[in-house]
């Protein structure tokens, strides 16, 4: 029979600190991706400011904040994918959930299989986190 205080298991430790910081990277993902969205209104508002004191951008200066949330957004894309290739590796089944401690009892973290449009054969795996 299971404990209920599986979840509290040292050994689970690594796959706690790999979903705590899978959890931020997903958080910063979605607030740049809504900065993203934003951006037509934000640069909006620069060209207003711009028009309002007659200001000018110097010379050879190029408006660099869009090319920087990109960028800023394809990192974050890229550390949550490894972050989700370190939390299949050290889960020890999928298709399953797995009690783990994230701070307030009992939390659930699994990986299931999803289909792949592409290549039928290919496994894909979709990480869930229940708080």
């Amino acid at each position: 029979m299971a404990s209920n205080l599986d979840y509290l298991d040292p050994n689970l430790q690594p796959l706690v600190r790999k979903v705590e910081a899978y959890l931020a990277a997903k958080e910063d993902l979605r607030k740049l991706t809504v900065a993203d969205r934003n951006e037509a209104t934000y640069d909006a508002a620069a060209a207003q400011s711009a028009q309002e004191f007659e200001q000018r951008p110097p010379t050879g200066s190029f408006d660099q904040h869009a090319d920087e949330l990109t960028q800023r957004r394809e990192d974050a894309q890229t550390d949550l994918n490894q972050l989700a290739q370190d939390i299949l590796t050290l889960l020890p089944t999928r298709n399953e959930w797995v009690k783990v401690n994230l701070g307030y009892g009992p939390s659930r973290v699994g990986a299931w299989r999803v289909p792949n449009a592409q290549d039928a054969k290919a496994e894909h795996y979709e990480i869930r986190v229940v708080l």
